[in-house]
């Protein structure tokens, strides 16, 4: 059975983080291994949660894991708080991304033109580098100009233009070239208007070719969409599915469930109700 190592924290409520990735990993016949750098009692987009940082403690994880001669198929890692938790990913990334391991890097910095609040130059750069060491990784656009040093608001001026993709693909392009290896980068959820309808679309950009996938949009976002959309990428590939392929099958999966909680207006920081589409994985 392949094993994929997961890399995130793990909120009690709110259908993000390890609560999303597992489920979907198990679902599609791999073992899921999480590595928590984090416990909260509810993701935070709530008012109030209990918060405990486990960055002192990603080491130790590491270091057993070791002793057992643990090996991974597949490594994702998802939101990380500080540069120390980075540093301690790409300490685990030495000991255990082997030739072969597909590691998908999810490098949350920010969204629609804001930065988040943990954001600096330091935080950047250490992001930057966890980008290069991987097979795979899903920015947003925000994240995808942060990465690559270009500026956003001049980007998404050019929404309604027919080449906006092609755009969109050279500033993909310069992450591809300053990674380490071949590499993916799969820019999310890139939002447009067409025939007075809205769409969501995800263009994977590699160094020879590109793919774009969209699908309606209901206008309304949920936590943990983009944790649910990095886990299906990451464990369709780990199975040898083209990238293609694995954003096809992550839209199959996402698209009921998203329009569903549109529809019933379930408060986005739940997440969606993605638990009866795990069989679309299986």
């Amino acid at each position: 059975m392949k094993r994929v190592a997961l890399i995130n924290d793990l909120s009690g409520l709110g259908r993000c983080s390890l609560t999303a990735a597992i489920p979907v990993i198990s679902s599609m016949g791999m073992e899921a291994c999480p590595f928590p750098t984090a416990v909260l009692s509810a993701q935070t987009g709530f008012e109030s949660y209990f918060f405990d940082d486990y960055t002192d403690k990603m080491d130790i994880f590491t270091n057993e894991w070791a002793k057992m001669g643990v090996c991974f198929d597949g490594i994702q890692s998802g939101f990380l708080a500080n540069p120390v938790q980075i540093e301690k990913v790409i300490n685990f990334l030495d000991i255990f991304q082997k030739k072969g391991t597909l590691y998908l890097a999810d490098p949350v910095l920010g969204d629609s033109g804001i930065k988040m609040k943990a954001f600096s130059s330091k935080l950047l750069d250490c992001v930057r580098e966890l980008v290069r060491r991987s097979s795979i990784c899903t920015p947003n656009l925000t994240e995808l100009c942060l990465l690559a040093g270009d500026d956003y608001d001049t980007i998404v001026t050019f929404a309604d233009n027919a080449d906006y993709n092609e755009r969109i693909c050279e500033v993909a392009h310069k992450l591809v070239k300053s990674a380490y290896g071949e590499q993916t980068v799969l820019v999310t959820g890139i939002i447009r208007q067409k025939d007075n309808a809205a769409y969501v679309g995800n263009l994977a950009v590699s160094s020879n070719e590109s793919f774009y996938l969209e699908t309606p949009y209901t206008g309304k976002s949920f936590s943990g969409t983009g944790d649910l959309f990095a886990a299906v990428i990451c464990g369709a590939m780990v199975k040898g599915f083209s990238v293609d392929c694995a954003m096809k099958k992550a839209a199959e999966f996402l698209q009921p469930a998203i329009e569903e909680a549109s529809a019933e207006n379930i408060d986005r920081n739940y997440g969606i109700c993605f638990e009866k589409y795990l069989r679309l994985l299986m």
